[in-house]
This record gives structure tokens, sequence and C-alpha cells, in this order.
């Protein structure tokens, strides 16, 4: 019982630290927007990210971290920090090697890259290309940087530590506001009656806020590993023991991870595609808005959820394990379709006043998000779902959904831009429902490996119910009660929130016994 409510206390901290971070991601593309608006300077902005994130999702982001918690779990378990450390910089020492490899062959062959018709961007014009591979290898700096940072978010997890690794992202935020209001504005910018001096870097001081930040989100990890007792190890030895156990569990998960990412380049590609400017920012944008509620309810549970589920594991205390992925299921069901319906209802008004686009950008922007609340619920599942699976060293069962996943994706993508063209982005934010299949599909496969099974029945019913009331009700408010848009809005949302409580209370308490 001590375990599972310190599993309560550790997703209430990240939930509250990840909803600072949210907030301060948010104050940031706002600002980002404004400077920008829908343009093609902004969508060469987000398309340039994609292939430096495939670069640091596969080396030393998702890929490693994931399945490697487990592995360094087992290693303080079993072996102490010492034996723990040492294996960790052995596969640091590796992951940075391997970034800064494939880093140079990017750089070296970004237009290329950028311009192939399975590219980044095969539909921009000669100039917007140009743009887009020369701030992609801007971005490859702050990926070498992440190379380390990632691995250390694991290391610091596997140590049952959540605060710096949950603090880092803020700081990364911190540095792109920093190059967002000094580094890119032609003209002072003001904030009340301070002025702040300008640089004058355009779309380019973007991209130093990013290396910026990324330095940020390392350095302020550095104390905790110095508190854990870190060790550097200056070998590159791919014959170690324990180096090789780690591959062999991190292989699956790279290609795992590259299909993930593979999806993220497939959007941009299709969206460059469709000649609508903004449509790769506005796909940008709703993804985010849409990550806001996941991240807070389904990032922040199962990042807390992994260490322990891994314990679990390591113990073949399976009943334990399968109640606690179980509560963690029926939680996220029950919330997250309420909270997606509630924010669908309100959404126009605000996307107004904070994007300030015209009526049109607004329109799309509005829509595209909407389309990704649909799959807010599968995203959220699918998070419990894959650390449940790691947590049993089993990284060929998401390695196979993800094939699954990709496939659905690319045929919804390509209708998008074709059948579908005059609808555009939000068709290609509906090909998400892909990983709504995909979790159901891990759900299913984990239910026939555990001897008894999860089940969510009552928390979808209880979920459904209470997004069609609150769904309903945030609508009405947000379109018939007089006075503001964004106040009306605001009020709906609240109203529609209170409404959906007494539906889902009951899967609610089931948090505070994780």
């Amino acid at each position: 019982m001590r375990k599972l409510s310190h599993l309560t206390r550790t997703s209430l901290m990240l939930g509250m630290l990840f909803a600072l971070d949210k907030v301060v991601a948010f104050f940031r593309s706002v600002i980002i927007a404004r400077q920008f608006s829908l343009s093609s300077e902004l969508d060469a902005f987000n398309v340039a990210n994609n292939l430096p994130d495939l670069l640091f999702a596969l080396i030393s982001g998702g890929a490693l971290a994931m399945a490697f918690i487990p592995l360094l779990s087992e290693y303080l378990t079993s072996r102490g920090r010492p034996a723990t450390w040492d294996l960790f910089s052995r596969v640091a020492n590796l992951a940075f090697t391997v970034t800064a490899g494939l880093a140079v062959f990017i750089a070296v062959f970004a237009d290329q890259i950028v311009q192939a018709e399975i590219g980044i961007a095969p539909g921009y014009t000669p100039e917007q290309q140009g743009l887009v591979a020369e701030l992609m290898r801007l971005n490859l700096i702050a990926t070498l940087i992440f190379s380390i940072s990632g691995l250390v978010m694991a290391g610091l997890q596997a140590n049952q530590h959540f605060v710096m690794p949950a603090i880092a992202p803020l700081l990364y935020n911190i540095g792109q506001i920093f190059g967002a209001v000094i580094l890119s504005p032609s003209e002072p910018y003001a904030i009340g009656p301070l002025t702040l001096p300008a640089f004058g870097l355009g779309v380019h001081g973007l991209v130093y806020g990013v290396i910026l930040g990324a330095a940020l989100h390392l350095a302020i990890q550095i104390p905790a590993l110095i508190r854990y007792g870190f060790r550097w190890t200056p070998a590159l030895n791919i014959r170690h023991t324990g180096l090789l156990e780690a591959l062999k569990l991190i292989a699956p998960r790279l290609l795992t991870m590259f299909g993930i990412q593979l999806m993220f380049i497939a959007r941009d590609n299709l969206a460059s595609r469709l000649d609508q400017v903004g449509a790769a920012s506005v796909l940008t944008y709703g993804w985010m808005i849409m990550q806001v509620p996941e991240t807070l309810l389904g990032t922040a549970i199962a990042t807390a959820l992994l260490p322990t589920l891994a314990e679990y594991a390591a113990r073949q205390e399976w009943a334990t394990f399968r109640e606690t992925v179980e509560k963690a299921t029926r939680v996220l069901v029950a919330l997250t379709i309420p909270v997606a319906a509630v924010i669908a209802a309100g959404l126009r008004p605000l996307t107004a006043v904070v994007f300030g686009f015209d009526d049109a950008g607004t329109d799309l922007l509005t829509w595209t998000t909407r389309a990704y609340l649909i799959v807010l619920v599968g995203y959220s599942l699918h998070e419990v779902m894959v650390r449940a699976f790691y947590a049993r060293k089993e990284p060929l069962f998401p390695l196979w959904g993800v094939l699954i996943r990709l496939s659905i994706y690319l045929v919804i993508g390509v209708l998008a831009v074709t059948v579908l063209r005059a609808q555009g982005a939000p068709v290609i934010a509906l090909a998400e429902i892909a990983i709504t299949i995909e979790a159901l599909v891990l759900f299913f496969w984990l239910n026939r490996r555990l001897p008894e099974r999860v089940t969510a029945w009552v928390a979808l019913r209880q979920g459904l119910l209470a997004a069609v009331i609150s769904g309903a009700l945030a609508y009405a408010l947000a379109v018939y009660l007089p006075g503001p848009g964004v106040v009306t809005a605001l009020v709906g949302m609240v109203a529609g929130g209170l409404v959906a409580l007494p539906f889902i209370w009951k899967e609610i308490r089931l948090l505070f016994t994780l």
C-alpha cells in the first residue's frame, strides 16, 4: 500500500509540473503564432523540427528511455548504483556517438532530404525548401544536446526521482520564449512598461531559442545526477553484457519510435501538398492543444507508472500488476472522454482570441484541433498499454502495434490530400484515429498475457454518458449565453466539467488508490 500511495503522489506531482510546463509551452506558441501568423516562415520552422525530433526520439528520447528504465531499475535492485551508472554511461556514450554521426549525415544531405518526393516538404517552393533545410541543420545542435539529456531523464526516473526531469521541459520552453521575444523580433518587444531588446534574427532566432532551451534542459538535471552518485565511465565497449542486454530491449523500441516519428514526417509531407498556407502550423498547434490534457492525465500517470510496473514484473507480482494497470486505465478512460467533449465545445472563441488568426485560420485551427481531440482517449490509453509491455520486457508487441497504426494513418492521410482534399488539415489530424485502434489492439494482447483480464467497460460507459451531457451543456452555454464569446465559452466549459463529475467520480477516486 505504501508503494501505491507513493505512485499516487508522484502522479499528482507530475501532473502539476506538467501543467505548469504546458502553460508555458502554450504561452510560447501564442507568442510565436502572433509574431509570424499563418505564414510560410512559420510552416518552415515547424516542419524543420521533424527530422531532428526523429533523430532525438530514436537515439536517446522515447526509444531508449522507455525500454531502458526497466533495465536500470533491475540493476539498481540487484547490483546497486555503481553498476547502474556504469551501464548508463556506456549506453549514453554509444547514443551520443551515433547521434553525432547521423547529425552530420543529415546536415550534409539536408537539401535532398527536404526536396525528395518522400522527404520532408516536397510540395513547398524552392525558397521555402531552402529555409527548411537551413533551419533543420541548426536544429541538429539541440538534438546532440538532447541525446544526453533524454537519457539523463531515464536514469533519474529509474532512481524514482521525477522532479528535475519534469522541470527540464519547462526550462526548454523558457529557452524558446527567449528566442521568440529577444532573438527573433526586428523591433523591441514591449511587455507592459518593460521594453526588451531585439536582435532581428527572424525565424532563425526561434531555432537559437531551441538550442538554448536544450542546454537548460540538460543543465537543470545535472545536480540530481550528482546527488545520486553518478560517475561517468568513458568507455564504448559494445561487448559489455549489460549494454548487449540493453540493446536487445532497445532495438524493437527503436523501430517502434521510427514508425511513430514517420507519422509526423508524413503529416507535414501531406500538408505541404495541400497548397494551403498554414496547414502544417495548424496541425502542429492542434496537436499541441490536444497534448495539454493528454500530458496532464495520460503522460503524468503513465510516467509514474513505469518504474512501479517494472518492479512488479521483476518480482512476478502479476495480480498487483494487473490491478494497477486496470486502475490507471479506468481513470484515464473516464476522464479523457468528457474532457475532450468539453474542450471541443468551447474551443473556437478561445482560439480566435489567443492566436489572433483571421476567421479562416481560426476555423481551420478549430476543426483540426477537434479532430485531434477525438483521439485523446486513444492517446491516453496507449500511454498505459505501451508502458505495461515495456515493464514486462516485451517490446515486440508495441512494435507490431505501431505497424498497424502507421498503415491506417497513411491510408487516411492519402485520402486527405486526394479524395478529401477540400477538407485538408482536419482530415490529416483525424488520421490519428489510428492510435486508438493501436491502443485497443495492445489492450487485447495484454489481456491475453495476464492471468486475469483488465476491464474498463464501466469507465467507458460513464465517460461517454458524461461526454454527451457535459459537451452539450458546454456548447449550449458557449453559443446561446449572452456576453463575449470568450466568457461564455469558459463558463460553458466550467459548467460542463462540473456536470460531468458525478458521472465519473467513482472512477476518479481510483486515482487516489494507485
